[in-house]
């Protein structure tokens, strides 16, 4: 599923016309990124909370010539998704 699919999908299931879908569906990924890239969390209970993860710097290898090189730390997001998400797609 694109953006555009799923902006059709919000405009079908909460009755609102594709712009507005559109306009929230923007909204909250400004605001999740926005907290992210704060350093904080989003929780949403039933379907999984939204982080940032730290990396250390790490030496790695070129698999292709084998030769060592050096990985700089990084912040990563990550998502753990709650019970409930994970009953519906086991289901």
């Amino acid at each position: 599923m694109n953006k555009a699919e799923l902006v059709s999908a919000i405009a079908d299931e909460a009755q609102l016309t594709k712009v507005d879908a559109d306009k929230a569906l923007t909204g909250i990924l400004d605001a999740l990124t926005n907290c992210l890239a704060a350093g904080d969390k989003v929780t949403l209970v039933g379907f999984g909370t939204f982080s940032v993860a730290e990396r250390a710097a790490r030496t790695g290898q070129n698999p292709q010539t084998g030769k060592k090189i050096e990985i700089a730390a990084s912040t990563a997001p990550k998502f753990k998704p709650g019970n409930t998400l994970k009953e519906l797609i086991n289901a």
